[in-house]
């Protein structure tokens, strides 16, 4: 069943967004806080006064944790799918399987 979208309004950078969504409220105000966190943090680093370039760091920045995290979880499926491949192999060995 396809959710209604509604309207949420958040705050990043100090400026005001209305966004559509059908997502839980609260979930798209934790994702803007987190943004505008990291704005922040960029912001307070790099000392810039101009905003799109504070903007396009902290996308990148958010950009890099994300791939950083794919590859953690790649790796762990790998890890996981070597070892269940491990245990099959042993089980078949003693006639469990």
């Amino acid at each position: 069943m396809l959710e209604v979208k509604r309207t949420v309004a958040v705050q990043v950078a100090g400026q005001r967004y209305t966004l559509k969504t059908d997502h839980d409220d609260r979930m798209v105000k934790s994702l803007a806080a987190y943004v505008d966190g990291k704005f922040r943090d960029v912001q307070k680093a790099s000392r810039s006064p101009d905003t799109q370039a504070v903007a396009i760091l902290t996308a990148l920045q958010v950009a890099e944790e994300l791939f950083q995290t794919r590859h953690e979880a790649a790796e762990l499926k790998k890890s996981v799918r070597d070892k269940a491949r491990t245990l099959l192999d042993y089980l078949s060995k003693v006639g469990r399987v």
